[in-house]
């Protein structure tokens, strides 16, 4: 009880962007302040330049579980605005790509914006001197 009534998908990532032109984001958490209140919004805001620019699907990662990934998505009009939320649970892409923060606890995924196309990442966007170098606005001039 208290669950949503969806199920949970696989998603192979290298086949879900193959072919395509993709803005990939990556947060340490769902819900927190700084992801809820500047980086997703930035690219909730900028869906439009995005596609005007070519790019075909934007994708929003965290280490939460799905239902948080789901409900973030959901509140936060992300999903409406037609971002995929996908859960990188055990942080197995977080860590292929080099950018998981380790703790006791959970595994977070290093704050960081990526433009891949047909797999191949063109654009790199990380966070090590200001978390604002990740959000859309910088990746859409980079576009």
């Amino acid at each position: 009880e208290g669950i949503g009534n969806f199920e949970k998908q696989e998603v192979n990532i290298a086949e879900l962007i193959a072919g395509k032109k993709v803005a990939i984001f990556g947060v340490p958490g769902a819900f927190t302040p700084g992801c809820s209140k500047s980086h997703l919004p930035s690219f909730i805001e900028a869906q439009d330049e995005l596609k005007a620019k070519g790019v075909e699907l934007t994708i929003c990662i965290a280490t939460n579980d799905l239902y948080v990934m789901e409900a973030w998505g959901r509140t936060s009009g992300g999903a409406a605005a037609g971002i995929r939320f996908l859960s990188d649970h055990q942080a197995e892409l977080s860590r292929a790509l080099g950018l998981s923060i380790e703790s006791p606890i959970l595994p977070r995924t290093k704050r960081f914006s990526l433009i891949a196309e047909n797999g191949v990442v063109t654009h790199y966007f990380s966070s090590a001197e200001a978390a604002s170098d990740t959000w859309a606005p910088n990746v859409l001039s980079k576009l």
